[in-house]
């Protein structure tokens, strides 16, 4: 018999394997002891509920990360995490067990008690109290009290930083008792660092033999966990328990499940769980002693489930107290048959060129070596992420930075998904959102992306309908986002990225239905049942209708009812009409009935005109910048609801061949032109109110030139009124600002760049501003024309340099006006025909037959040249001065074409 197999002949009791969460080397290293041991039982430190779930881990469906979720019944939001990468020790140990027929049970706490003990926690000391760490808060605090546990009761599991402690989060008093073991360790054999100490000791071994490979064949696959037992032993004697205060609790039941699986199979156990918790598993204590510290602990009914979980989840960014920096790094580590250095870089090339940087096969050689000769001169067993980093930026970055974050963002955190098979127990509702996932052919992907969606497309159509609906749910698996394609409403686009926690948010959601309609449903109605203002209303019949939700929508629609008429606030009702009028508008393009939104939109609009003049006066400067946005967000609202219906008349006559509106409407109007000719007619009388903000009345007066209301010398006669000396200069800043400022369409600018009588009126009273005034005004004229883009200011500082020009009143036939400051007396027909060859090949005559031979049609009187549009006004023909009445004297054309 060997040395080595007599060494684990004659080892007596189970074989404690310490280990960290989430580490390659770990994971090598319990790999190597258990085909040295070969036990008859694994235990590993988890919730005993998941024994019942073990199988499912050797299904071919089952790909890590997943995660262990357990979640009280009655209350799904208290939820806890139990993480496992293809890295984890943990996940090694089971499979290798599996693999073999060897039985696995979870030895730690039951997640009945310490998700009860958390809620215990927090109702007696207002934050995360559980010594459990899969019962911790997320320190982001997005999940509503949804946990993620490290399985072992420190930062990081067994010799690692502890600062976080076991249950996530902690108050400040309790972090800086808890002892952080492996800066302890790191110190003591000189390292800053306590991470690369870590690697080099642990992850980093045999590295330069492969990933695969473990120890040297020859040596005792235990030494190294024996090591780190008597380094836990020596800190445990001088530290106790670090401060983690709920460990005893959950080393007591450790303890007394190793004693029942010893009398079950007898000493060939084998127990993986944190290195911190070795001492106290050799501990000899009383069963006595052990139940008594169990005796009491609160407990809730749980369920427990395996669930999908991401690398980016798993790195301590996310908030998981047992977080690793590089999850993608170490999964590199531990998949790399050989050469993990050569083939991280050969990684990183594919990401860069990918990206369109110049990464050749030298760049990855010069990098191999440089990162392996930093390594060495840097006393490191292997190459680092910090060699590498240094490597990649100096061989194929150029020395730039700019690689650094993609490659830290896709490979060493990555955007991995793990998978879990469907035959996973899980909640009614989450069976019917996979069904509709792969109906709708619509994957979960950890990495964000965007999905442009055509709702005249019926698969399209579905997968909104899916969104809209989780959404409503509080399952945020989406979240709609501006489409850079088009504005049409037939379009939408989703921005998606699966989270694990979104696992939790389902099984909360499940308490509302089996199937994701009839939970949206059944949510939406007790929503509105519920809902407190008419806005909350108007919008939950808005998301009803673009989730398709037509038994709710009843339900919705008389709480808007009853809303709507018992609201008298002008501010609350112009908040609620545009949130309407879209649900209108969606109903239409979705083929939905939204007559009856229709006719309460029609009637709150006509409450928001009779009530909109008299709110807007007396308004101090808050209170008008909040209704200028009323009135933007109505005056848009009025524009869609407006709009004729399908196969309903205008009311205006149209002009043959041009298609032009003109004249008054005919007969009576409609409903949708009586609505907009009474929108027109609040806005004047605003406009023309003088207990009005000057900002409000600006901004109607702008709206009303905009709809072309105005006529000939309105804006110029309400500016001259609002810019009068008798007008307070900064009440006339404020009409200024409401005016030509950015406002809803941001073409206040360009309204002054092209009409220079109104720049000329602003201009005059500008300069007409007393000098005591100025300060009080000059803060608002720079608000409004810091809005407008810097080639709008140039431009306009050029007009107001050289002075408008005169505006033009001749007559037909009258010699041309003289030319504006800095442009020429008139058109220069030499300059304008040289782009002639051009625009013909741009506009394809002479390759239609536009020019072949003469015609019969007049020539314009141009010239004898053939008619093709273009030679018209430029040539300078004996016909010019019988066409210089038809057209003005800046036209470069001087024909249709």
């Amino acid at each position: 018999m060997s040395e080595r197999s007599e060494r684990t002949t004659n080892r007596c009791g189970p074989v404690l394997l310490g280990v960290r969460h989430h580490g390659p080397g770990s994971a090598r290293a319990v790999r190597a002891a258990l085909e040295q041991c070969t036990p008859d039982a694994v235990l590993i430190e988890g919730p005993p509920e998941a024994d019942a779930l073990v199988p499912l881990a050797a299904q071919e469906g089952m790909r890590p990360p997943v995660a262990l979720l357990a979640h009280v019944q009655d209350d799904p939001g208290r939820a806890a995490f139990w993480p496992l990468a293809e890295f984890s020790p943990e996940w090694v140990a089971m499979r290798w067990a599996l693999e073999r027929g060897v039985p696995v049970r979870f030895i730690d706490l039951p997640a009945a008690h310490s998700l009860a003990m958390r809620e215990e926690g927090e109702a007696t000391e207002g934050g995360t109290a559980d010594g459990n760490p899969a019962a911790g808060a997320e320190a982001d605090g997005e999940k509503r009290g949804a946990g993620t546990g490290d399985a072992d009761g420190t930062h990081t599991g067994g010799p690692v930083a502890a600062a976080d402690g076991p249950g996530g989060q902690e108050t400040g008093a309790e972090a800086e008792v808890r002892v952080d073991p492996v800066r302890v360790l790191a110190e003591a054999a000189g390292y800053d660092d306590p991470e690369r100490w870590w690697e080099d000791v642990v992850e980093h071994r045999a590295g330069r033999a492969g990933a695969g490979s473990g120890s040297d064949p020859g040596a005792d696959a235990l030494a190294p966990f024996a090591a780190l037992a008597e380094a836990m032993g020596a800190l445990r004697e001088t530290y106790g328990d670090g401060g983690h205060d709920r460990d005893p609790v959950r080393e007591a039941h450790m303890r007394l499940r190793l004693r029942a699986a010893r009398r079950e199979f007898g000493d060939g156990i084998a127990v993986v769980c944190g290195a911190w918790h070795v001492p106290a598993l050799t501990h000899r204590t009383t069963v006595t002693a052990d139940r008594q510290l169990l005796k009491g602990l609160p407990k809730a009914k749980v369920a427990v489930t395996w669930v999908p979980w991401t690398h980016r989840r798993l790195s301590r960014h996310s908030g998981y107290g047992a977080g690793i920096a590089s999850p993608g790094w170490y999964g590199h580590l531990f998949s790399a048959p050989d050469r993990p250095v050569a083939r991280w870089l050969t990684k990183v090339a594919g990401l860069l060129r990918e990206e369109d940087y110049a990464v050749s096969s030298a760049h990855v050689i010069e990098a191999v070596r440089l990162a392996e000769g930093l390594a060495t001169v840097r006393g490191r067993p292997l190459a680092g992420l910090t060699e590498l980093d240094d490597a990649v930026r100096a061989v194929m970055g150029d020395g730039s930075d700019a690689p650094s974050s993609l490659i830290h963002d896709r490979l060493v955190v990555g955007d991995v998904l793990g998978e879990v098979p469907d035959d996973a127990p899980a909640v009614p509702l989450q069976r019917d959102i996979a069904r509709s996932q792969r109906t709708l052919r619509l994957k979960p992907e950890a990495l964000e992306r965007e999905l442009e969606l055509d709702l005249r497309k019926e698969t399209d159509a579905g997968r909104s309908r899916l969104l809209h609906r989780l959404r409503l749910l509080g399952v945020p698996w989406g979240e709609p986002t501006r489409s850079r394609g088009s504005t049409g409403t037939f379009r939408e686009t989703w921005r998606l990225r699966w989270e694990p926690e979104l696992s939790v948010r389902v099984a909360e959601a499940g308490i509302w239905g089996t199937t994701v309609l009839s939970a949206a449903t059944a949510k939406a109605a007790s929503e509105a049942t519920g809902a407190a203002t008419l806005a909350e209303v108007t919008a939950l019949a808005e998301r009803c209708l673009l989730a398709e939700l037509p038994d709710a929508l009843p339900v919705v629609m008389r709480a808007l009812s009853d809303r709507a008429a018992l609201d008298a606030d002008v501010g609350h009702l112009a908040q609620a009409l545009p949130a309407l009028v879209r649900s209108v508008r969606y109903g239409d393009v979705r083929g939905t009935d939204a007559a009856v939104l229709r006719e309460v939109a029609m009637g709150l609009a006509e409450r928001v005109f009779v009530g909109l003049p008299p709110a807007c006066a007396g308004l101090d400067a808050d209170g008008a910048a909040e209704m200028r946005g009323h009135l933007d967000a109505t005056h848009q609202a009025v524009g869609l609801l407006g709009q004729p219906e399908t196969g309903q008349p205008t009311g205006r006559q149209t002009e043959p061949h041009t298609g032009r509106q003109t004249g008054q409407p005919t007969g009576r109007q409609t409903g949708p032109g009586r609505l907009r000719a009474r929108w027109a007619g609040v806005l004047r009388a605003v406009s023309e109110r003088d207990a009005v903000p000057g900002l409000i009345r600006g901004r109607s007066a702008r709206l009303l030139l905009d709809e072309g209301e105005l006529g000939d010398g309105g804006a110029e006669r309400l500016m001259g009124l609002a810019l009068s000396p008798g007008t307070p200069p900064t009440d006339a800043a404020g009409w200024i600002e409401g005016f030509v400022g950015g406002g809803a369409g941001g073409d206040g600018g360009m309204l002054l760049v092209h009409d220079e009588r109104l720049l000329a009126l602003v201009d005059g009273w500008l300069t007409g501003v007393p000098d005591a005034a100025f300060t009080d005004v000059l803060p608002l004229l720079r608000r409004t024309f810091a809005e407008y883009e810097a080639g709008v200011r140039r431009t306009l500082g050029e007009l107001i340099r050289r002075g408008p020009s005169s505006p033009s009143h001749r007559q037909a036939g009258d010699a041309p006006d003289a030319a504006a400051p800095g442009f020429g007396p008139g058109l220069d027909r030499d300059r304008a025909a040289a782009v002639l060859p051009t625009l013909r090949m741009l506009l394809g005559i002479g390759a239609h037959g536009f020019d072949d031979g003469p015609t019969d049609e007049p020539n314009d009187g141009l010239n004898d040249e053939p008619n093709d549009g273009l030679n018209s006004g430029l040539s300078g023909g004996p016909h010019d001065d019988q066409r210089a009445t038809a057209r003005p004297a800046d036209d470069l054309t001087g024909a249709r074409t």
